[in-house]
């Protein structure tokens, strides 16, 4: 290759990715049919020659960057999905030129070493046990299997059943208990650990989806309750200091699958709507959600560092011995060779600081509360408590709440999505963006309502 073989190819790329990033705030909010149409100028079959570089770059910005959802953008609410911060791309790219695995800490001394460093910062600000360990993961989802991994490995471990040695197979029966509201990733993340619904004990919720603490039956034998805070539709908490209450005098492992809600602990003003979080045994979350770093970045934490070890032990003559002064990645989570995920976050934490991460929570919480004003103003029904960054709104009967949905989306000026609540249809706006300010609020409300009352007529 030629000596500068990277130097036009990144010049091209920084030209045409801030050239979207510019456009991205004016932009439809969703996807054009013509632009999805167009995708299929990507297929086609493989050439037997190469291509140009930076054609096939600009062609992958031609066609591809008009079928991105705007989620970088202002105005996207469709999802708690936190548009990356400038710092945390920069971050990212520098990253990706570094093209470290981080794996082993000789492979790369500096992700190794900036993994310990966030770990500490993460839970100092999250406010959970200094002491534990955690691994830098996908996202909740994987966060949530390899916090489980290490509950399943301690409660039949505490009845001397050794996972490691005896697998899963005719293993005492564990019992598993979840709220009625808890996410579909988390059943997925049991289905993969080998948790069938025959082994889950559904826990009654109230008019918000929080687990009741006072349903959580006692139950012999090994035992994993699994709490959330934040729940996606309404932003809810689960009382995990009730629950681990009643967890831990039966013996039972508590995990948390805080996504976004675990950051509330990070806003002295919402840290009492996830009271208790601290008591539990495991925690998963993610920093592409509220912190607005780049996706896949999710985040395992588990009070007993030995024991996520030994859940995730990885042994070969190939391997260094584990050693105390050097973190080795790879013995911490399930990935082996995986990208250095904690090099955006140590930027984002560092130019954010605390205080930052305290407003970005904050003022997202706010604006959440301006459409929730906005809404019941005009005279919709708001079907939720807002005490974090969702709304759930209902137009009426269910026809009419989803073609409101739908003239949102085809309009563009802002993205929701619909979703199911109590048995009843519902527009879920969560507001997740750091770029977001009280303009975008209004203007999207002026949409929202405008859509509204074509479907209604004056009046709802």
């Amino acid at each position: 290759m030629e000596k500068d073989a990277y130097r036009a190819v990144l010049a091209d790329a920084a030209v045409r990715a801030n050239a979207y990033l510019r456009k991205i705030q004016d932009r439809h909010v969703g996807v054009t049919q013509p632009a999805i149409d167009r995708l299929k100028l990507l297929g086609a079959s493989l050439a037997v020659d190469g291509e140009d570089p930076q054609a096939v770059l600009q062609l992958l910005h031609e066609i591809g960057s008009p079928a991105t959802t705007a989620t970088m953008g202002r105005r996207f609410f469709g999802g708690v999905i936190g548009g990356a911060l400038p710092t945390s791309v920069a971050a990212h790219w520098l990253a990706d030129a570094w093209d470290q695995n981080a794996c082993l800490f000789d492979f790369s001394p500096v992700a190794a070493y900036l993994e310990d460093v966030v770990l500490g910062w993460l839970l100092r600000l999250l406010g959970l046990p200094p002491s534990s360990g955690g691994a830098f993961v996908t996202g909740t989802q994987m966060a949530d299997v390899t916090c489980l991994a290490a509950a399943r490995y301690s409660v039949l471990n505490e009845i001397g059943w050794d996972i490691e040695q005896h697998g899963l197979f005719g293993a005492p029966p564990a019992t598993v208990m979840v709220g009625e509201e808890v996410h579909a990733t988390m059943l997925k993340a049991l289905r993969i650990l080998g948790f069938g619904t025959s082994q889950l004990r559904m826990v009654r919720t109230d008019s918000q989806g929080r687990m009741k603490a006072s349903e959580i039956p006692v139950v012999a034998g090994p035992v994993i309750v699994c709490a959330q805070v934040g729940n996606v539709n309404t932003g809810a908490s689960d009382p995990v200091d009730e629950i681990c209450k009643a967890a831990h005098d039966m013996n039972a492992w508590v995990h948390v699958d805080g996504a976004f809600g675990l950051w509330a602990a990070a806003c002295p003003a919402r840290k009492h709507l996830v009271n208790g979080v601290d008591q539990a045994d495991s925690w998963a979350t993610d920093a592409h959600k509220w912190l607005n770093v780049p996706q896949d970045s999710g985040l395992a934490f588990v009070r007993e560092p030995k024991i996520l070890q030994r859940a995730m032990n990885i042994a070969a003559a190939y391997y260094p011995e584990p050693n105390a002064d050097k973190r080795e990645p790879m013995q911490w989570g399930p990935e082996s060779s995986r990208r250095a995920r904690a090099v955006e976050i140590w930027a984002t934490l560092r130019a954010l600081g605390s205080k930052g991460v305290e407003d970005l929570v904050d003022r997202t919480c706010n604006h959440a509360a301006k459409f929730a004003e906005g809404l019941i103003a005009a005279g919709y029904e708001v079907l939720n408590d807002v005490v974090l960054n969702q709304v759930l709104v209902s137009f009426g009967c269910d026809e009419i709440t989803d073609r409101v949905i739908q003239g949102i989306q085809d309009e563009g000026t802002c993205w929701c999505g619909g979703t199911e609540w109590k048995g009843r249809k519902a527009m879920r706006i969560s507001v997740s963006s750091w770029a977001t300010t009280d303009s975008d609020v209004s203007r999207s409300l002026d949409v929202i309502l405008k859509i509204a009352r074509r479907q209604y007529g004056d009046f709802p």
